[in-house]
């Protein structure tokens, strides 16, 4: 029991409760408009600036937070062009982001036991220059999201809508993927980019099956995501298991009990 008191373990406890709040705020919105997938493609691509970080010697989240927020203006840019085909900019930046790991993994063979802590996570070994990173993009995020809670409520809803009422909704829709890159560049380190879209994603869906309003459905995604990480953290540090996969699949035994209970009350 003495690791839960231990100088790195509240460091990972600090930077997990920091993406246990932006995560699910972000994610919420991004399954209400069906881009769950957004995640897994921003994540690929943050991985490929996490080896170029190593590769050139600059700091590799930094690398990796801009790389996935490059990428994330090249979807908008390639959502707008295919209107009608707005899962192929996903495809393609997705795409991308594999060719570049992969050349860079190439280049950088010393580097890939480094950058493989970023493809399962490594929350064990958050430093203080991470957690400052972590803590800037989640004021930002919780800022940016209480500001514009209503414009993204409606654009998540009825993007047409939003247009017509004169909100400038390609801004918006910046200013989502934007934030949800930043969000997946900070969060691979935790989680691992093969599983970041968890948090994303698992938080929100819990919460859909139980909320009855769209603001009671973001608190309880938050709330759902801190008791994760709170407790995958305890149980994979108390049994010494992989802090990240520990977070996840508490995730989902969550939403494994919460639709048996759905399914067992009356309709």
């Amino acid at each position: 029991m003495e690791i839960l008191f231990s100088d790195f373990f509240q460091r990972a406890l600090a930077g997990g409760l920091m993406i246990g709040i932006t995560a699910p705020l972000i994610g919420v919105f991004l399954v209400l408009r069906r881009l769950s997938m957004i995640g897994d493609t921003l994540a690929h691509v943050t991985i490929a600036g996490v080896a170029l970080g190593f590769l050139t010697g600059f700091y590799p989240l930094g690398a990796g937070l801009i790389f996935a927020v490059v990428a994330s203006f090249a979807i908008e840019k390639l959502r707008k062009a295919y209107k009608s085909y707005a899962e192929l900019s996903i495809a393609i930046i997705m795409s991308g982001g594999v060719a570049l790991a992969s050349l860079f993994f190439t280049l950088g063979k010393g580097y890939n036991a480094d950058v493989m802590s970023y493809l399962f996570g490594s929350i064990y070994t958050l430093n203080n220059t991470d957690l400052i990173v972590v803590g800037i993009v989640t004021i930002a995020v919780v800022v940016v999201v209480s500001l514009f809670f209503k414009e993204f409520f409606l654009l998540s809803f009825e993007e047409d809508a939003a247009s017509v009422s004169g909100l400038p909704v390609k801004l918006l829709n910046m200013l989502i993927t934007v934030l949800t890159a930043l969000v997946i560049s900070t969060a691979i380190k935790i989680v691992g980019s093969l599983l970041v879209s968890a948090l994303l994603t698992i938080p929100v869906a819990i919460s859909l099956l139980l909320s009855r309003s769209f603001k009671s459905s973001v608190i309880l995604s938050v709330i759902i995501a801190e008791i994760a990480v709170v407790g995958g953290l305890v149980i994979a540090g108390v049994w010494n298991l992989a802090p990240g996969a520990t977070i996840v699949l508490l995730l989902i035994a969550l939403l494994t009990l919460t639709l048996i209970g759905k399914k067992g009350l009356p309709a």
